[in-house]
């Protein structure tokens, strides 16, 4: 910086507002230079001046009120102004949350219709195909192990045939993409498909029922199963079937 560039910063430097480059650039000069020296004992002669010799005065009651009433409402206008964001966004975090539920309750509830389609088309293919069962029997102890090997999990197989629920046999089917099993009881000539698959979580569930094509289908999870039996037999009789097996 120049000579006439350094008089223009000596205001800032006596008021200690330059920065610590600028301020050691200025120091330097003043060692060297009689004329900015004086300039600077003046400023701060003349600052010395106005702050310690000036009178001072205390204000009058009535003017310090007036102040305090006009800062406490600036205060409170400066509280409303700012309180709004918070307001917003919360009242937005709040819609997204009731917005994402409801996402969420209709991607669920799509998906279970889903499934209940792919249980009344996979029950009425085993019907018209011929191929209610791979492993034909009636007795429990031949069906459940007849799976060891090829699911990765194990399928309880309950005898209700003293209750009027007779087991045919099992098989393996395919639903929602995944191995699952298909157990298949009859009721008079009524076959029963019920399938099971690994549920999601370990809560239980009563049953839900629901109907496709003339189809009754209930749907329940028991001990870490998802179940579903599917049958063209009332709604009142299947659902006595799905008591026996959730006990």
């Amino acid at each position: 910086m120049n000579h006439n560039d350094i008089l223009e910063l000596l205001h800032a430097h006596a008021d200690g507002e330059l920065d610590l480059v600028n301020a050691r650039e200025v120091e330097q000069h003043l060692r060297g230079c009689d004329e900015c020296r004086r300039a600077e004992e003046q400023i701060l002669a003349l600052r010395g001046a106005l702050t310690n010799d000036a009178p001072s005065y205390r204000a009058p009651a009535h003017l310090r009120r007036n102040i305090r009433v006009a800062l406490r409402r600036e205060a409170r206008t400066e509280q409303k102004r700012f309180s709004f964001w918070p307001i917003l966004a919360t009242g937005t975090a709040f819609a997204a949350l009731v917005l994402g539920f409801a996402l969420f309750q209709t991607t669920s509830t799509s998906h279970d219709r889903a499934i209940v389609d792919q249980i009344v088309v996979n029950h009425v293919r085993s019907l018209l195909a011929t191929h209610l069962v791979d492993v034909a029997s009636s007795d429990q102890h031949t069906v459940k192990p007849w799976f060891d090997g090829k699911i990765d999990f194990a399928p309880d197989v309950h005898d209700v045939s003293t209750n009027g629920f007779p087991l045919v046999g099992g098989r393996l089917d395919y639903l929602d993409g995944k191995t699952v099993v298909a157990l298949v009881y009859r009721r008079n000539k009524h076959p029963i498909n019920v399938f099971i698959m690994p549920a999601a979580g370990t809560g239980e569930s009563s049953p839900v029922a629901s109907m496709r094509r003339g189809y009754n289908v209930l749907s329940w999870t028991h001990r870490e199963m998802n179940y579903w039996a599917v049958s063209d037999l009332n709604a009142t009789e299947l659902r006595q079937f799905v008591r026996l097996l959730s006990q």
